[in-house]
């Protein structure tokens, strides 16, 4: 490839706030790398009361300070044809787009944005959470959730992208806990004709009273991004179970911490974070990358430090 057309590689960023902790430019480089697509990856950090503001300027052409890719072109400037979003902007993300695929729609947020033309029908988005959740699980961590009984802690954003994939894999019984039982109430109701389609027996609790022995427990609360303890009892761990906290990092640790202490096998979100990326790697650019390879890599890299 010729030093020009590199100047004009497609660019994509992950769009969040606090953003500086991604490891998804990392794993899109290395997907980029295995299946000879040219593009470009950085991080966008948007304030809190600018998401949509910061997103429309980064489809439209702009390169903000944070981007990984030059400031300037010779060739011509790069083409911004999407963006990741995460925490706390995937409620917003969804309402930026005008076209949303049926997992997004269910979710009602938005982890994935497409910056198709208006020709093309207008931006679209996606949610590739929950694949990427479900993958880790079944074929990474090599624990079945069809029969399974699941616990899943929270009703953000997070909770909402995962719902539906995770129904669709047939536990026998999923319960949703959530410190608003109100979120969690309307998220069940919103998914409550998957179930049944799907045999699932699924449920809203308290945290107080969430039970007990769950085979999966997934916490997609903002608790360990913000320090906080793990917001329920280690009651609901069975032991031999699987403990799976989507954040990754050291602000995994104390929920790895929690999982062994109550016999459960602890489990990060790094290879969710990697399946995620390669869904929305496969719905931005019809490929999909190898990605057994690239989450041990990235475990290494994380284990070196910050990048």
């Amino acid at each position: 490839m010729s030093g020009g057309a590199r100047d004009v590689r497609d660019r994509y960023a992950v769009a969040g706030n606090p953003v500086e902790h991604s490891r998804s430019p990392f794993i899109h480089a290395r997907f980029a790398e295995l299946t000879g697509e040219a593009l470009s990856y950085g991080r966008l950090s948007c304030p809190l009361d600018r998401f949509a503001e910061t997103v429309c300027a980064f489809a439209a052409g702009e390169n903000p300070a944070d981007m990984d890719a030059p400031a300037s072109n010779p060739v011509g400037r790069p083409r911004a044809q999407g963006c990741n979003v995460t925490v706390p902007f995937k409620f917003e993300a969804a309402a930026l787009a005008q076209r949303l695929t049926p997992r997004a729609a269910l979710a009602q947020a938005a982890n994935t944005l497409r910056f198709d033309s208006p020709q093309a029908g207008g931006w679209q988005a996606d949610n590739t959470d929950g694949a990427g959740l479900v993958a880790d699980i079944t074929v990474h961590a090599g624990v079945a959730l069809a029969g399974a009984s699941l616990l899943l802690i929270g009703a953000g954003g997070a909770a909402a992208g995962v719902l539906g994939p995770l129904i669709e894999a047939a536990p026998r019984r999923l319960v949703l806990v959530n410190r608003s039982p109100q979120r969690a109430q309307a998220l069940v109701l919103r998914h409550a004709a998957l179930a049944a389609q799907h045999g699932v027996e699924l449920a809203d609790s308290m945290l107080e009273a969430a039970g007990s022995g769950f085979d999966i427990v997934v916490n997609a609360s903002a608790a360990s991004l913000q320090g906080a303890p793990v917001p329920v009892s280690g009651r609901v761990l069975r032991r031999g179970g699987l403990a799976l906290d989507m954040m990754y990092g050291p602000a995994a640790n104390a929920f790895l911490a929690w999982a062994r202490e109550g016999g459960a096998h602890g489990r990060d979100g790094l290879g969710m974070l990697v399946e995620q990326a390669a869904e929305s790697f496969l719905f931005w650019r019809g490929v999909r990358p190898p990605t057994a390879g690239v989450l041990a890599e990235v475990r290494v890299a994380l284990a070196a430090g910050p990048k």
